[in-house]
């Protein structure tokens, strides 16, 4: 099982990529059931990232953007949380990212929702309040790259398989978290996740 996270790609939060850009984090940094997320021992200043996430439900590999829809079935929020010194310091250095991306815990998700629930799924209002402020808001109609044409990218290069998870990019407003501040994430008007640093 891998995570497939988009960079860049909602429009307005940076120039767009001329195609989907992405990079993998590992099953280990997935949380469920509101656990809280702890800041880890080498950490200096971590990001919250809300996304709209996607589930793989089939196999596939050089996968068509006009099927690609048949290999996602469920929707849910999550969070791509960064150490972004980190991050900073692998981008000027034209490092690898996962030092910054795939720690463990660092890729909390919510419960997922049949993808029959939304009545259009390029029109999905998501949304992130920290300490009871709205901090990101943001609609998948904004993304550069659809999920079928996301889909449709990364099977040109690894195969997909059934429990993937997309991570579909965040739009503007990402910014740090501290200790005990308190993170809820929304699809719509419904509570998806909540859930405290540590």
């Amino acid at each position: 099982m891998k995570i497939i996270c988009l960079c860049r790609n909602y429009f307005g939060s940076h120039p767009p990529h001329q195609r989907p850009v992405f990079f993998l984090k590992p099953e280990t940094t997935i949380t469920y059931n509101n656990k809280p997320f702890f800041l880890p021992s080498f950490s200096k200043q971590v990001y919250f990232e809300t996304e709209i996430v996607f589930k793989i439900c089939r196999v596939g590999k050089n996968i068509s953007e006009k099927f690609a829809h048949h290999y996602y079935d469920e929707i849910g929020i999550g969070i791509d949380f960064t150490e972004f010194s980190i991050l900073k310091e692998c981008q000027k250095n034209g490092h690898p990212w996962e030092a910054a991306k795939s720690f463990d815990g660092s890729s909390p998700v919510s419960k997922f929702f049949p993808k029959k629930n939304f009545p259009d799924i390029n029109n999905i209002n998501f949304s992130l309040k920290l300490n009871g402020n709205t901090v990101q808001t943001g609609n998948t109609g904004n993304m550069i790259f659809s999920t079928d044409k996301i889909i449709a990218h990364v099977s040109r290069f690894f195969t997909i398989k059934m429990g993937d998870l997309v991570f579909t990019g965040t739009p503007s407003g990402a910014g740090p978290v501290t200790i005990n501040d308190r993170l809820q994430t929304y699809i719509e008007d419904e509570l998806m996740m909540d859930f405290k640093i540590k």
